[in-house]
């Protein structure tokens, strides 16, 4: 992990970047509180069913809790999941597809580039080696050729 280097960022970058981390932990010490609350509210109601009842009816109400605590948490994870996705596809439209495109201009820029490079300097320079080498065949053929 990257450590923080104040020089790094402008005073307004910093400062943003500090209320954002404060909100962050804020958020996370919340949802920890509410957590430990649930859980307190589960083992209360788990304590008031094992008071005076029939054995069945304690296990089927217990079950049915555990149940509804592990639906909820499915729901929380399903919560957090929409939300990742939501900030990849956020990720993707704003900052993979920008370099994308300046990708492909880049490229398209290339092929320019190499399509005039080989129309103009290439296609003369082979030509010209071609004749010379037509013109060597044709003095070696008359023996016009030094030794």
């Amino acid at each position: 992990m990257a450590e923080y280097n104040p020089d790094a960022f402008s005073p307004k970058e910093a400062a943003a970047s500090a209320v954002t981390l404060r909100r962050q932990r804020l958020m996370i010490l919340w949802i920890a509180l509410g957590g430990l609350v649930f859980l307190a509210l589960i083992v209360l109601a788990v304590v008031g069913l094992l008071q005076d009842s029939t054995p069945t009816a304690k296990i089927r109400d217990i079950f049915i809790i555990f149940m509804a605590f592990e639906s909820l948490v499915i729901g929380a994870a399903l919560v957090i999941l929409v939300i990742q996705i939501a900030t990849l596809i956020n990720l993707l439209q704003n900052e993979v597809k920008p370099i994308l495109d300046a990708t492909n201009e880049t490229v398209n820029t290339l092929r320019g580039t190499t399509s005039f490079l080989s129309e103009n300097l290439v296609e003369p320079v082979i030509k010209l080696n071609s004749y010379l080498a037509g013109m060597r065949k044709l003095f070696d053929l008359f023996g016009l050729k030094r030794k």
